[in-house]
């Protein structure tokens, strides 16, 4: 492909270097070689514009970056926003995409949405796959990626890879983080979801009126203009996200008790799951259905509702659609059952790491509880530090006992974590080291008790310092456990 193929109408000029071969896209200069187009970005902590010269050494054809930064030896392809630019290219080079794509946003529930819309996708028989915190997950293959939103160069190769494995449908997380940056542009997006905000972030985003700007980029721009939005209606922040979607012209379909596509009408818990019972708009076949869904907790009936709301508005028959949550299988480190006590307590493992997240597992598994419930959790370091304490409180409020220990304390002092947490949780009990508190929990829980172990989820490692250990929180359950 030329290099003049791929700036043609964007407003960019690829200069007397329109007939050079591209052969690839880079944001790593590393990575760069013979014919590559070089994303030199300005980060929080690396300016990828000090590294253009070891870039166009390495064989970079060009070099997407601001008016302002030198390039010598290679095309200067100008933006003032370069990271648009460069997706909107790479885009064109990876293309063509799965058929069918959706995205899904918000501080919580986004793993589980994009997974659940997955597994209905191909039990209605479509090649499907989701991309996010789990990695690349289809029918008979998962990688992981380590990230939400991976960089725009992976997620555009992932994408054009799974087109080329025959997926016809996917489903992907859209991450603040990946929204502000561009790592999620270019392709087709018939449908954007919205599940919900609470603080996160706030550390890279500053405020939550920023976090939510951020956050609806999904709606203002990156779905198609004659897209659906499907958003969860019983949030906060859900009629202004509906606002938003309206104003860009995007069909809402809302989700929820206060849903006006997929009215939840009633939720009563059961002993493995819960039923729903449903009411569809009169656009969707204005009937009422009553589901068994085999999830616990109100957020993971959010969670299946918005997916079927995606599947839905991407031509998915309501009935069907619906029917088919009754089959769906549980999401890793969502409210995951890891093991059963000796002493008969079941031991739940969920990624919850901000107030909200920890307040909406905590919620789902009381019903469940006829004794006590016991959370163990911490708080990540090189983040937020101001969610540490609200954590704290809403884990003390909520529950029997708690037990505050660490997450992935990165760079910062254990201790001081844990006694940030400790201030919005007096009382709690507190235990350096992760294995030796997750020991000390399932010790103390009762046949009648439940433990939650918060904060990590499916991930493998713990991060201390610059390692990362090896850490699951369902295998060291079972093994304590044992």
């Amino acid at each position: 492909m030329r290099l003049g193929s791929l700036v043609e109408g964007l407003g960019a000029d690829a200069g007397g270097n329109a007939d050079a071969p591209v052969t690839g896209f880079a944001i790593d200069n590393r990575k760069v070689a013979p014919g590559t187009v070089f994303g030199a970005f300005q980060g929080l902590r690396v300016n990828g514009e000090d590294f253009i010269a070891d870039a166009v050494k390495a064989g970079a054809v060009a070099v997407v970056a601001r008016p302002e930064a030198k390039v010598e030896g290679a095309a200067h392809i100008a933006d003032p926003n370069p990271r648009r630019l460069f997706a909107q290219m790479a885009a064109r080079f990876f293309a063509p995409f799965p058929d069918v794509t959706v995205a899904v946003t918000g501080t919580n529930g986004k793993t589980s949405t994009v997974e659940l819309a997955r597994q209905i996708w191909r039990m209605l028989g479509h090649k499907s796959a989701s991309i996010g915190t789990l990695g690349v997950t289809t029918s008979v293959d998962q990688v992981s990626t380590g990230l939400t939103t991976p960089d725009i160069v992976t997620f555009l190769a992932n994408m054009s890879g799974l087109k080329r494995e025959g997926i016809t449908h996917a489903a992907f997380e859209a991450s603040s983080h990946g929204l502000d940056q561009y790592r999620t542009e270019g392709l087709p997006v018939m449908a954007g979801a919205f599940t919900n905000l609470s603080r996160d972030h706030l550390d890279y985003h500053g405020d939550m009126d920023s976090y939510f700007d951020a956050k609806m980029r999904l709606f203002d721009e990156v779905v198609n203009a004659d897209g659906h939005a499907v958003i969860w209606a019983d949030d906060e922040w859900s009629g202004k996200a509906i606002q938003r979607a309206r104003k860009r012209g995007l069909r809402v379909l809302s989700v929820g008790v206060q849903g006006q596509g997929l009215r939840l009408a009633n939720r009563t818990p059961t002993q493995l799951g819960q039923t729903l019972e449903i009411e569809a708009a009169q656009e969707l076949g204005g009937q009422a259905y009553k589901i068994n869904l085999p999830l616990i907790g109100a957020y993971q009936a959010a969670n299946a509702l918005t997916a079927a709301g995606l599947v839905i508005a991407t031509g998915g028959e309501t009935a069907k659609v619906l029917e088919l949550l009754a089959r769906v299988q549980p999401v890793r480190g969502r409210l995951e059952r890891a093991v059963i006590t000796r002493a008969g307590a079941p031991v739940y493992v969920d990624y919850a790491h901000t107030p909200d997240g920890l307040r909406a597992a905590i919620e789902a598994l009381r019903p469940h509880t006829r004794g006590r419930l016991i959370t163990l959790f911490g708080a990540g370091g090189d983040r937020d530090a101001g969610k540490r304490p609200q954590m704290g409180k809403v884990a003390a409020d909520l529950s029997d006992h708690v037990i505050v220990t660490d997450d992935n304390p990165r760079s910062e002092e254990p201790s001081a974590i844990r006694a940030a947490v400790m201030a919005g949780a007096p009382g709690a009990e507190e235990i350096g080291g992760r294995r030796p508190a997750i020991a000390a929990a399932i010790a103390q829980a009762g046949a009648d008790d439940i433990v939650l172990l918060a904060g990590k989820g499916h991930e493998q490692g713990q991060i201390i310092g610059d390692r990362v250990l090896p850490f699951d929180d369902v295998t060291v359950a079972r093994e304590c456990a044992g």
